[in-house]
């Protein structure tokens, strides 16, 4: 029988092991932990939770709470410990991490089949299957391989993304589409400042509460990306001939506007924005608040915050299939945040549909893409499918699932609906595809 290689034991790699030793599968599971430990851990531990110990809203009228109820469904290991492990926390599913964490690595440990490797990987063996989850702090010396295996501008060592934003939110009446003097498509969403808005934006955006980085982070993320913050904090025109610069834009009445954000398409499916050269190192709540003052997003719904944090990722659209194998050489699985998803459970969703996807491929079979309709199958899409340049980590939302059949207006009734759609079809799939489960 085939052994698999499953290389890291945080939440994807855990999952990815379980998901395998239950279907018969081989694994030799490899941890450096506690041989070596990265700058954010300290746990001998498998899934070391190192930030937050909330895993988000279990409510299945929210995506993070939609998402949980598909990988029920699924069976997750990771899952299951959690709701064993969890602390009071209102709507959320949020567990104690030291329990948690032990929770796991004693599930891990007496599954049979799975040998526990305390050892750093530093190289790939291409010719077995393997599956690679060591997260957002990927070694350096495997990193290295990665780079080989990918090519050198593949793997990010770190994540400084700005906002993105549900494009029915925008307010059409204060944005225009155009390109730059009239050229080519008009591929941006312009949003308009006049000059007391643009002031009171840039006021409010320097003085905004930021996000306090790790350490080792600082010098890396900074030196690479300067948040839009820090850029504006060097003058109060700084960004009007930055990102912000009107050049080449006209208002309908033909004059210049004072100050132009412009917003570019995200996914070639769905109608999400980013932010261009907004990367950010705010506080969630303060992108919402500042960036509100945009006239045009007055109203708008942030789908994702920026980011800025060391995260090692590929560019999935480039190298992903849909079972999370690489397009170059399928008998290798990148899963976890590695591979583009974003939090804790779409790491751990990852983890799972890649280990199903591998031991059916051993057993001959083949794993059916998920419905895009569902939460794991639009964001497994997005992953293939975005746009390759300046991609962008992504995580669970209703945004990048496919419009419903009838529109609803009201937002609750909205999100209700895209998760009763979501469990109907994952229900529906999993007749027709009971092998997986």
């Amino acid at each position: 029988m085939k052994t698999v290689n499953v290389i890291g034991l945080g939440l994807a790699g855990v999952e990815a092991t379980y998901q395998l030793a239950k279907r018969g599968i081989l694994v030799d599971a490899y941890e450096m932990k506690p041989t070596k430990f990265s700058p954010a851990h300290e746990s001998p531990n498998f899934a070391e939770i190192v930030c937050s110990n909330s895993f988000k809203s279990d409510d299945p009228s929210t995506a993070s709470g939609c998402l949980k109820a598909e990988m029920r469904e699924f069976d997750s290991l990771v899952l299951r410990c959690a709701e064993k492990s969890k602390v009071p926390a209102g709507s959320a599913l949020a567990v104690d991490r030291d329990k948690f964490s032990e929770l796991v690595t004693e599930e891990i440990k007496k599954l049979k089949g799975v040998t526990i490797h305390n050892e750093e990987v530093t190289k790939i063996d291409l010719t077995k299957p393997t599956i690679i989850a060591t997260g957002p702090l990927t070694s350096d010396d495997l990193s290295k391989e990665l780079q080989k295996l990918l090519g050198e501008d593949n793997l990010h060592f770190y994540d400084a993304s700005a906002p993105i934003i549900d494009g029915e939110t925008i307010d059409k009446t204060k944005s225009f589409t155009a390109g730059r003097y009239g050229k080519g498509e008009s591929d941006y969403i312009n949003l308009p400042m006049n000059k007391e808005e643009y002031y009171a934006f840039i006021d409010a955006l320097v003085n905004a509460e930021r996000t306090e980085m790790h350490s080792f982070e600082k010098k890396e993320i900074f030196e690479g990306c300067m948040p839009v913050e820090v850029m504006a904090s060097r003058g109060v025109d700084t960004l009007r001939f930055g990102p912000l610069r009107p050049v080449g834009l006209r208002l309908e009445d033909g004059t210049k506007p004072f100050a132009v954000v412009q917003l570019r398409k995200e996914s070639t499916e769905n109608e999400l924005y980013n932010l261009v050269g907004f990367q950010t190192n705010l506080k969630w709540g303060e992108q919402k608040r500042v960036f509100s003052m945009i006239p045009a997003l007055k109203d708008a719904d942030f789908i994702k915050y920026g980011v800025m944090h060391r995260n090692s990722f590929i560019c999935a659209p480039k190298h992903l299939n849909h079972d999370f194998s690489l397009r170059s050489n399928p008998n290798i699985y990148i899963a976890g945040q590695l591979s583009g998803v974003e939090g804790y459970m779409e790491s751990t969703a990852s983890g799972m549909i890649a280990g199903i996807s591998l031991a059916l491929k051993i057993n001959g079979q083949t794993l059916e893409n998920l419905p895009k309709t569902t939460i794991i199958g639009a964001i497994t899409n997005y992953l293939v499918t975005a746009e390759p340049n300046g991609f962008q980590p992504m995580n669970a939302n209703f945004g990048i699932l496919p419009p419903l059949a009838e529109r609803i207006k009201d937002k609750a009734l909205k999100k209700l609906e895209y998760s009763k759609r979501a469990l109907s079809d994952l229900k529906q799939y999993k007749e027709n595809n009971n092998v997986i489960f």
